[in-house]
């Protein structure tokens, strides 16, 4: 019998607990030194016997308890044996690249990735350090297999992709990999561990921005990587700790610490909501398509019922007039703001190409199916007929300026 807690109560408690503080304090509290005293100094002049898991700690840039206590949930909540904590999805992300490449290596990744993940990838690893990189549709793993070269170290994956809500199949993908001897990674930012697993799915490393769900109240920065392969754990924590210094902060742990206690809650209330407005959008006269994969129009609806538990917060639609019909419907909302990021508890829209996505040149961007019109929304927690009543107003400010027939 599986004695493993159920992802609820890791959520409330893991890492955390009264037994190792000295006051009992039954969230972790906020350690804000710098530096440790150690009991003593082996004989060996070796720091080799500092633990964390003992509560040993020595430098907080090598480790801090707060952080540590956060490491240790994000590794429970998606089944990996070694959770690191940063200061931003971005360096999480960046992080395990330089894990996993070096000059002369070659990467595959999604082609609707963030725009500031390609642009990652494009001007840092490609661009400066000599790392060629080849976009590709990965809803096709054909197309996956088909990018591998001999000299291929790293595979990037992003599902759902953002903003377009595209799937990968993570599992047909991590046999690929697996054949050629690949590293493989996934951005589960959009549906969080609670909604899929890709480290049980085959990949090989998982990253987050915690800032998104985990954290879910807009309020803290950061970002997170978990893995099972204990080689690529050594390499990603000297990074961390040494060759680049990008953990998260002590006070940033602990808001996450807290985010993460109502993470189930939260994502089903962010699910429920996103639903009922996804479905109200297909049957809207002013939208010509909806992205969200609990649509059985989405063409990887049977992907996601196989891969994921859920479908998640965040869909964008296609709204039926221009740039400037665009504006009129985001100028009139007033419960959604417009907004960058997602997974917060409250509603966020933003237009792609104006915004998150606007960096990448519009003929890239229209190839990837980036128009001036895609709109995409980070669903909240808030009543859904307030949401609803307010995409109303949304769409009444496009009517009233469309000439009649």
């Amino acid at each position: 019998m599986d004695d493993t807690p159920a992802f609820e109560t890791l959520a409330v408690s893991h890492g955390e607990s009264p037994r190792e503080t000295r006051h009992g304090d039954v969230v972790s509290p906020i350690h804000l030194a710098s530096t440790y005293a150690v009991q003593e100094l082996d004989t060996d002049l070796s720091l080799e016997g500092v633990d964390p898991d003992d509560g040993q700690f020595l430098y907080s840039r090598l480790n801090n308890p707060t952080r540590h206590a956060l490491e240790r949930r994000l590794a429970a909540l998606e089944g990996g044996d070694h959770g690191f904590a940063f200061g931003s999805g971005t360096a999480a992300i960046a992080t395990a690249a330089f894990a996993a490449v070096e000059p002369g290596d070659h990467v595959v990744a999604f082609d609707d990735l963030y725009a500031g993940t390609r642009r990652m990838l494009e001007t840092l690893f490609e661009g400066n350090l000599g790392v060629a990189v080849s976009f590709v549709d990965a809803t096709d793993p054909d197309a996956v297999a088909d990018a591998i070269r001999p000299e291929t170290a790293f595979v990037w994956m992003e599902t759902p992709t953002n903003p377009r809500i595209k799937l990968c199949d993570i599992a047909a993908i991590a046999d690929i990999t697996d054949d050629a001897g690949v590293l493989f990674g996934v951005d589960n930012t959009f549906l969080s561990p609670y909604f899929q697993q890709p480290l049980a799915l085959g990949a090989d490393v998982v990253a987050h921005s915690t800032t998104k769900y985990l954290n879910g109240h807009s309020d803290a920065v950061g970002g997170a990587l978990v893995t099972n392969n204990d080689a690529l754990a050594d390499s990603v924590e000297f990074l961390q700790q040494v060759g680049l210094g990008n953990m998260l902060a002590p006070f940033d742990a602990y808001l996450v610490l807290r985010g993460i206690k109502t993470l189930a809650p939260r994502m089903r209330d962010h699910e429920a909501n996103a639903l009922a407005i996804a479905e109200y959008l297909a049957d809207h006269d002013r939208v010509t398509a909806v992205h969200y994969p609990g649509l059985d129009s989405h063409p990887q609806h049977d992907l996601a019922d196989a891969q994921q538990s859920g479908y998640g917060g965040i869909l964008s639609f296609e709204l039926d007039g221009d740039l400037a019909d665009a504006k009129r419907f985001l100028d009139a909302l007033d419960e959604f703001n417009l907004a960058v990021s997602v997974g917060g508890v409250e509603s966020l829209v933003e237009l792609p190409a104006g915004m998150t996505h606007e960096p990448i040149p519009k003929p890239d961007r229209e190839a990837m199916g980036i128009t001036d019109s895609l709109i995409r929304v980070s669903v909240g927690i808030e009543a859904i007929e307030d949401l609803i009543a307010d995409l109303d107003r949304g769409f009444e400010a496009v009517r009233s300026t469309t000439p009649t027939a």
